[in-house]
């Protein structure tokens, strides 16, 4: 998608070096990034009704959370990519919906 933070030198260098692969998906598709339908929504959940002193409270708090996560949190969310990529080319790129 271009997004300056995807395509800075850091962010690549960063791929590079773990040797991840990059998933292309259209930008501002929340359908399709897994962070959007499964990352970001768990996290939502388990932060919900805390309150934070500060910004490292935060990060400590987010931190904690992703280290307690089991390696099938992340399988799962790649698993669910792949039916979303299936249903939006199905329905013509429209919304796909949450579940």
């Amino acid at each position: 998608d271009n997004a300056r933070p995807h395509v800075a030198a850091s962010t690549t260098a960063l791929l590079n070096q773990f040797s991840w692969d990059v998933l292309t998906h259209p930008p501002y598709s929340p359908d399709l990034a897994p962070s959007d339908y499964h990352l970001f929504t768990k996290l939502k959940e388990s932060l919900a009704g805390k309150r934070f002193q500060s910004d490292e409270e935060v990060q400590t708090a987010v931190t904690n959370w992703t280290k307690e996560l089991a390696g099938s949190f992340y399988a799962e969310g790649i698993s669910k990519l792949v039916s979303r990529y299936i249903k939006c080319i199905e329905i013509d790129g429209n919304y796909v919906e949450k579940d």
